[in-house]
Formats: C-alpha cells, structure tokens, sequence
C-alpha cells in the first residue's frame, strides 16, 4: 500500500507515510511472534505467500477507498487457535501483546473510512493526506 500511494501518479504521501508506518509496525509483530515461538521450542517454517495486488479495481487513481484501505485482522484468530488447543500461555501472550492495540487500530481505520466517505473525491481527500503527511489530527 505504501508504495501505491508513492507512486508519481497517485502522488499521496500521507496515506504512503501511514501505510509504511504501519507495515514497519507489523514487521514488529511477526518478530514478536518468531521470539515467542523460539522460546517456546518451535521451529520456524516459511512458506510462499502471493504477491500483493499493486493495481487496484476500479482505476480511480489516488482515492483511497478503492485502494482498499481497511484494517486487517490478526491471520487466524490466534486467541480462538490457542483456546481451542488449550494454550494458555498463547492466548496471553496475544491478549497482552496485541489485542488492545488491534481494537484501537481499528477503530482508528474506521475512522478514517468514514471522513474519507464524508470529504469525498478531490480536494477533500488531498486535504485528509496531508494532514496525516503532517502529524495533524484528522477532522472532517
């Protein structure tokens, strides 16, 4: 997303800051993730995952509705996985780690769905980017 928003003929730097910011922020996780899994005596295994979407449906360059701009959820519901297997110690290390920080995250992105709704196509979503290009809170 970020490197959509960068691009020379989307050309909005806030959304691209905030996506990178986010990306960098998720990046933090898995790491966390891969330490508590080292600690408790799994063994990492990667595997392929699809390449991201760089063009999206329909070609309304630079609106950020259709750019998909949503929040998406921890993968596989960990809680609910470790629950079902009797983890305890999973499901706190999720609960403590993340799951407050995800509430918030989401509600942050509904919010801003919703003032990007409301200003509409334009001026109004140049106006949205560069407040979040200058660390300004985001009214509309």
């Amino acid at each position: 997303m970020y490197a959509y928003f960068d691009r020379d003929n989307v050309a909005l730097k806030g959304l691209a800051k905030f996506f990178k910011e986010s990306s960098e922020e998720e990046r933090e996780h898995a790491e966390k993730f891969l330490e508590y899994q080292n600690k408790r005596g799994g063994k990492l295994k990667l595997q392929s995952i699809l390449m991201p979407l760089s063009e999206f449906d329909p070609p309304e360059k630079g609106d950020p509705l259709y750019g998909k701009f949503v929040s998406v959820l921890l993968g596989c519901n960990p809680v609910f996985v470790a629950t079902r297997n009797n983890d305890v110690q999973l499901a706190d290390f999720v609960e403590s780690e993340y799951l407050q920080e995800q509430v918030e995250s989401i509600k942050k992105i509904s919010e801003y769905v919703a003032r990007l709704r409301r200003v509409g196509k334009g001026h109004g979503v140049w106006h949205f980017d560069q407040m979040l290009l200058h660390d300004e809170e985001v009214l509309a």
